[in-house]
């Protein structure tokens, strides 16, 4: 097979690739609290925001799968394309609807968009890393992600108005400034994905069968990281939707909401740069747990009446906590699904994804009608903690302390057709191991 070009982990496309992600995270990440804003602006109250973040993720629940299925038998390209597309229109129609159906319907079509744009881009990853690369690479392409929710936050709040009657029209503004950013992802979106579809050292993708979903999930340590993925972004989703509602109810301006989340993004991206020492240190099985058991604690922490300052120091915390969940989660999945199989795999994961975002919103929502603004926090709390045991009774994935450069396999440790679940050396997390959503 002719090797694709460009598939160091250096060379532009990875590069074009994180430019890409950034721009179309930041939109999606300056668009959820907007919509929250909206929503209230709207007449919404805790419960029917849960209800509109729910949307956001029903959709891409019941068409992920099927769209893992054609990306592994077809090009990844076209699913950035179109889900750019969503997202972008998503965006500008929920700052130009008036009511709350239509919100929730708009919020729908982002939330496709997003899972597009994600599926496509972590199959191009993962075709064109060689093996040895493909943790360092997932983690240079979530810096596109930890980026985009680093920068959407605080441009919502700056953007938004907390002043008596003018939050309805500069949330809509926000959503159209979100719709636009979200565009400026076609600037760098050309040539992602190589003429041939693996890298140098990876054997061609298997044709044979498709591979059911019940032997992936089947596969050693799958469901476990589904989990695990799961509850993480859960916690990520409904931080970023009903801080602003916190918010409103304590008196704290949006801009300092959107500062407050942007720190808690700063936090994660900075886990991220550390990951590989903690993973030499710890090793896979007990920093999942343990960083699962601390956002637990957390969680619940946010409940309690905070002041400004002590909310910033538990989400800092917090933020470097949630950092870790996804980037194991995302490698942990694609090495050990078949070959043939790795985009189907994938869309499992986010298929688990978002299922906790339509069933952790809509259990925050009711909590928030029933016990407050805050009470979703300790529904987060609980949901953490039982991350943290499942992870904790995992089997162990052979990243045991060792130096990071001693972990590191050869690609004829590797067979892109080998069934989940067969003995594999153990993956290498180098530079800022990351995942998304």
């Amino acid at each position: 097979m002719t090797p694709t070009h460009g598939a160091g982990p250096g060379r532009s496309w990875l590069l074009r690739l994180v430019l890409t992600f950034s721009f179309a995270q930041a939109a999606v990440s300056m668009a959820r609290p907007a919509v929250s804003y909206r929503a209230i602006a709207l007449g919404a109250d805790g419960r029917a925001v849960g209800v509109i973040t729910a949307v956001y993720a029903l959709l891409p629940l019941l068409v992920a799968v099927p769209l893992g299925r054609r990306t592994d038998h077809g090009r990844c390209a076209p699913l950035l394309v179109v889900g750019v597309a969503l997202i972008s229109g998503g965006c500008a129609l929920s700052g130009a609807a008036g009511s709350l159906p239509a919100m929730a319907a708009w919020s729908g079509v982002m939330g496709l968009g997003h899972l597009c744009f994600v599926i496509g881009a972590q199959s191009i990853v993962a075709r064109r890393s060689a093996p040895q690369d493909r943790d360092r690479n997932f983690g240079h392409f979530t810096i596109g992600a930890s980026l985009g929710q680093l920068i959407g936050p605080v441009a919502a709040g700056l953007v938004v108005s907390g002043r008596e009657g003018a939050m309805a029209r500069t949330s809509a503004t926000a959503l159209l400034v979100a719709g636009a950013v979200a565009a400026l992802s076609y600037a760098s979106l050309w040539r992602l994905e190589g003429r041939t579809p693996s890298a140098p050292g990876t054997p061609a993708r298997a044709p044979g069968p498709a591979v059911s979903v019940r032997d992936i999930l089947r596969a050693r340590g799958v469901p476990a990281g589904i989990f695990v993925s799961l509850a993480v972004l859960s916690a990520t989703d409904i931080l970023t939707a009903y801080l602003p509602v916190v918010g409103e109810d304590r008196g704290i301006a949006p801009a300092t909401i959107g500062l407050l989340l942007s720190l808690r993004a700063a936090a994660t991206l900075a886990c991220r740069l550390v990951m590989t020492p903690l993973l030499a240190l710890l090793g896979r099985t007990v920093l999942l747990a343990a960083t699962c058991g601390a956002a637990a604690l957390l969680c619940g922490a946010l409940a309690a009446p905070l002041p400004v300052a002590a909310l910033a120091a538990v989400l800092a915390v917090l933020g470097f906590c949630l950092g870790v969940g996804q980037p194991l989660s995302m490698t942990t999945v694609v090495e050990a699904a078949p070959g043939n199989a790795r985009s189907t795999a994938l869309a499992l994961r986010l298929t688990g994804n978002r299922l906790g975002q339509v069933v952790a919103p809509a259990g925050a929502g009711l909590a928030a009608g029933l016990a407050g603004a805050a009470a979703p926090f300790v529904l987060l709390g609980a949901l953490l903690l039982a991350s943290a045991l499942i992870a904790a009774r995992s089997p162990g994935d052979g990243t045991a302390a060792r130096p990071a450069s001693a972990a590191r396999p050869g690609p004829a440790a590797r067979d892109d057709g080998d069934r989940a679940g067969r003995a594999r050396g153990p993956g290498r997390c180098g530079g800022p191991s990351g995942g998304s959503g």
